[in-house]
């Protein structure tokens, strides 16, 4: 017990710090922090739950930025020009509500706050993209909201070097915890902004030396300023409660050459008697009894979620600051020669004309009927498609000529070139695709990005929030199967297919030939509210269909050859199987047995058609599936009686037509399969 006692007294060298802190003079600066404070106080109380620490630990260094530093215009959240703010470690939300209210930004009211962390309100345990137009990203799983800022940066300079410095001049800011900067994203992330030295991107890193836990000496003792130094960041170390040195490192920051992080030291739940500069105050409210005392040595006696005439109008005031600044960019855009341009780019619309270089590729792959992997013939989409659409950024993780991501002649995206199209992001799949998201969410892009498809595990967390923010994201994946051959079973995805498709709001396409890809190609365009998945092959397939005409891929899965007479049963397939269902069906019709073969590339479009069309295209005989994947999901379309032939386990290291042999996924293999259940 005495132990346990010695864990759960207040640490005292801590609570010394904060008295320190506590005693010094109540300035302007702190008063208007104190504002914060208590509105997450308040807030995190009548929740029942949240996270205080933060709120309370890093007000001084909010106010100190957005008070002075970050380019906003509370009227307009929506200004393409308005500096990008960052909540990283996303569980210190009030934090972010808070501020939103006090610079008066409507749809975040005194009642928001109220009911925080509840059912429909804007104020979620953590920032949600979408539920209030001034937060710019969702975050709370940590790390993913400093790569996602990364993105924005990269979206910034390369929109900068599009359209000019008189539109395109703004930073991103990121108020980071620990936890983020142990995350191995962002290892990921950090070192990938110092490469490309993105200067107008500043962290800061709430160096309070708590986590969870307990001290941040039971899980680290690296020198973070020292990393990051490594990364090719500048770096500063400032007293996270005091004003004048924070406004000096944000000063430094915005002169700095390089992306800059400034370890902010600062004592979590400032202001709580027994748990401030404790783990204590990091996930939990911090009490009644506790509360109050808090207030009290805050100095803060207005009545709950109350804050006094004067101060909220000097906060106000902040949330004003910004307008002459917009209205003089806004005067800029009307004389822009490139209006129009910049309008259309940042409404996320494609430009005039897009399609008809992919229409002339359809037309040409219907008259030359190619035999090629499909990561080939994307490659032919992007050849159409990049000099139509100047939106469109690409990058790969270290594999553009595997992944066939590079157009011949594309620009590199690098320090020395920011008006490139192709972002080389090393073997850093997660930052790549975090980064994605944020050069989506930052608007004027629309980037893609490729790695294997086995590896859409190292990128999932983030395609993840590409579905959870709906944005406008490619992800190119190719080696899609065990034809990926001799690298064997850990290049060969297997359960990846239903790993993908069963989270909500991605199309998952999977594309038989060259014509499909061009069409998936088109509709992953085409869709705004949410991310596309491109599973494409790395051993050729022959062409499927000759036909250029509608897009037929659109309704997610059609009758690619009806069968000759009564449909006996339904041979359904996607991707590379696609052509042995086509074998299939003519084995068995010179057995005298009459098989419809139905290509089901995109099994989200399919779903969402009406019933008569799904029946009509499943129709009501025998159907067998053939996927080179495992079978988890595929009885939706089979049904009870339905038969699925593909993987039930790891592949194996061999070429790929013998793997193909060996796992029994052969047009042999599917006509059996119907004979014997016909039998």
């Amino acid at each position: 017990m005495a132990a346990l006692a010695e864990v759960l007294l207040p640490d005292e060298p801590a609570l010394t710090r904060q008295a320190e802190v506590l005693a010094r003079p109540l300035t302007s600066a702190r008063r208007m922090a104190d504002a914060i404070r208590a509105l997450s106080i308040d807030a995190i109380e009548r929740a029942g739950s949240g996270h205080p620490g933060l709120p309370l630990g890093m007000a001084d260094v909010a106010t100190a930025l957005w008070t002075r530093y970050h380019k906003f215009d509370a009227a307009d959240p929506h200004w393409p020009d308005r500096d990008r703010f960052v909540l990283s470690a996303g569980h210190g939300s009030m934090l972010l509500y808070a501020l939103l209210y006090l610079t008066g930004h409507d749809g975040i009211t005194l009642r928001d706050l109220q009911s925080f962390r509840q059912l429909h309100s804007p104020t979620a345990g953590h920032p949600e993209y979408g539920t209030h137009p001034a937060i710019d990203t969702t975050t709370g799983p940590l790390g993913q909201g400093f790569a996602t800022a990364v993105g924005m940066a990269i979206a910034e300079r390369n929109l900068a070097a599009r359209f000019g410095k008189s539109l395109v001049d703004h930073r991103t800011w990121v108020l980071a915890s620990d936890g983020d900067l142990m995350e191995g994203i962002n290892h990921e992330a950090a070192a990938l902004a110092g490469h490309l030295c993105l200067s107008k991107l500043t962290v800061l890193f709430d160096d309070n030396r708590i986590t969870v836990d307990g001290e941040l000496s039971l899980t680290s003792s690296e020198d973070v300023l020292k990393r990051y130094a490594a990364y090719g960041w500048a770096t500063k170390q400032v007293d996270g409660h005091d004003p004048a040195q924070i406004a000096a490192a944000l000063s430094f920051a915005v002169r700095s050459k390089k992306p800059t992080l400034i370890a902010c030291q600062t004592v979590i739940g400032l202001g709580a008697p027994t748990k401030g500069g404790t783990a204590a105050a990091h996930g939990a409210p911090l009490g009644l009894s506790e509360a109050a005392a808090a207030r009290r040595a805050l100095g803060w006696d207005e009545p709950l979620f109350q804050i006094p005439d004067d101060l909220l109008e000097r906060w106000n005031a902040i949330g004003r600051r910004g307008a002459s600044a917009r209205r003089a960019w806004l005067k800029r855009l009307t004389r822009h020669a490139q209006r129009a341009e910049f309008e259309r780019a940042v409404a996320g619309k494609l430009p005039d004309g897009w399609l008809d270089g992919l229409q002339a590729l359809k037309q040409e792959i219907a008259e030359r009927k190619p035999r090629r992997p499909t990561r080939v013939s994307s490659l032919a989409c992007l050849e159409a498609l990049l000099p139509a659409i100047p939106d469109l950024i690409g990058g790969s993780a270290d594999l553009t000529g595997s992944n066939q991501t590079m157009v011949r002649g594309m620009p590199v995206l690098s320090a020395a070139n920011y008006g490139g199209r192709y972002v080389h992001f090393g073997v850093r799949e997660h930052a790549m695709a975090a980064a994605a998201n944020g050069m989506s969410l930052h608007g004027g892009v629309i980037p893609y990005i490729g790695t294997f498809a086995v590896f859409s595990d190292y990128m999932r967390p983030a395609l993840r929030l590409s579905a959870l923010m709906h944005q406008r994201v490619i992800y190119v994946l190719t080696h899609d199967s065990i034809g990926v051959g001799e690298d064997g079973p850990t290049h060969q995805p297997v359960e990846h297919l239903a790993a993908l498709r069963v989270m909500p709001n991605v199309q998952v396409f999977r594309p038989a030939d060259a014509m499909e890809t061009a069409e998936c190609w088109d509709l992953a365009l085409r869709r705004t509210e949410g991310p596309s998945v491109l599973v494409l092959s790395r051993q050729a397939v022959p062409a499927v269909r000759s036909d250029a005409g509608e897009n037929r891929c659109i309704r997610g899965g059609y009758v690619l050859a009806e069968a000759e007479g009564p449909r006996q049963a339904t041979l359904i397939a996607t991707g590379s199987e696609v052509a042995l269902a086509l074998e299939a069906r003519d084995r068995l019709a010179a057995d005298g047995i009459a098989a419809a073969v139905v290509s089901l590339p995109c099994w989200e479009l399919f779903a969402m058609q009406d019933d008569t069309y799904r029946a009509q295209v499943l129709g009501g005989a025998l159907r067998i599936g053939v996927e080179a994947a495992c079978g988890f999901g595929w009885e939706r379309w089979l049904g009870e009686s339905g038969v699925f032939i593909g993987m039930s386990g790891f592949g194996a290291s061999g070429p790929a037509g013998e793997l193909y042999a060996h796992f029994g996924i052969t047009a042999e293999a599917i006509a059996a399969a119907v004979t014997r259940r016909l039998g």
